[in-house]
């Protein structure tokens, strides 16, 4: 016996991590320094929680898949033309800003209400996947805010694996301290789950699987509705890199029981 899913990811548009991202204070507040000239791609938490959707429509027919895409306009665009090609799905694109010192409030409501715009959806059937965390909005509560706004009260966060049962309940696999995991059980959707890494490798590209998500891609971009994402959220009077601190001392001929003793005074300092 199959699940038929409808499955909502929600992600945002980040800079690429493996570039240097220099925080500054401009004329509109904090953000990060040449944010549009540097690449950006898809928000890797949210990346996972991509895959485990993919893998769950594959494995359940008559499964739909919509992703809601926070990010300036250019932006989705010049992700779109990679992330299309690994996961079929229906886009909803939101043009608002890329960086991570907007409120999480009012990220959740821009996200809520693109949900709530999606024609269709079974709320009988609705899983609402996310990022645990962000590489950008690592508020840590966003998801968990947009189900609360979509009155969904089952949330799992910290998601490593979920397993479909045949009576439409599904158990979930979450992160907890101490390198742990909890093992629950959902009697079934509406649920919100919260990805970290998942256990599924990224998707290989498909050209073919790109060529159909661009056919709606496109009108989607087009389509975007504007979100200023003004809330009451913490304002930030500057902002600027940790700055670097280095003391380097050159001994010759230190008995190691004195060089652990000295680290262990140094570090009951800090």
């Amino acid at each position: 016996m199959t699940n038929s899913l409808h499955i909502v990811v929600c992600a945002g548009v980040v800079p690429d991590p493996l570039q240097t991202l220099e925080p500054v204070t401009g004329a509109s507040g904090p953000g990060i320094k040449n944010e549009m000239v540097l690449p950006a791609v898809l928000d890797p938490w949210a990346a996972s929680a991509l895959c485990e959707a993919a893998h769950l429509i594959a494995n359940n027919p008559e499964s739909k898949l919509w992703l809601v895409l926070l990010g300036p306009k250019a932006k989705l665009q010049q992700v779109m033309m990679t992330v299309a090609q690994k996961v079929k799905f229906e886009l909803v694109a939101i043009d608002g800003p890329i960086g991570g010192f907007a409120d999480a409030h009012a990220t959740a409501a821009a996200l809520a209400d693109a949900v709530n715009s999606i024609a269709g959806l079974d709320r009988s059937k609705f899983l609402l996947f996310g990022g645990w965390e962000s590489a950008s909005r690592g508020a840590g509560v966003t998801l968990q805010l947009v189900g609360e706004r979509l009155g969904v009260t089952d949330q799992f966060q910290g998601v490593d694996r979920i397993e479909l049962r045949e009576d439409g309940s599904f158990e979930v696999l979450e992160r907890v301290e101490g390198g742990k995991h909890q093992v629950s059980v959902c009697a079934g959707a509406p649920a919100v789950l919260g990805w970290a890494t998942g256990n599924l490798p990224e998707p290989k590209n498909n050209p073919q699987i790109g060529m159909t998500n661009m056919r709606s891609i496109m009108p989607a971009l087009q389509k975007a509705k504007t979100a200023a994402l003004d809330g009451n959220g913490p304002r930030y009077v500057s902002v600027c890199l940790p700055k670097q601190q280095r003391t380097t001392r050159v001994v010759k001929d230190l008995a190691p029981d004195a060089i652990a003793q000295e680290l262990v005074e140094w570090m009951g300092g800090q």
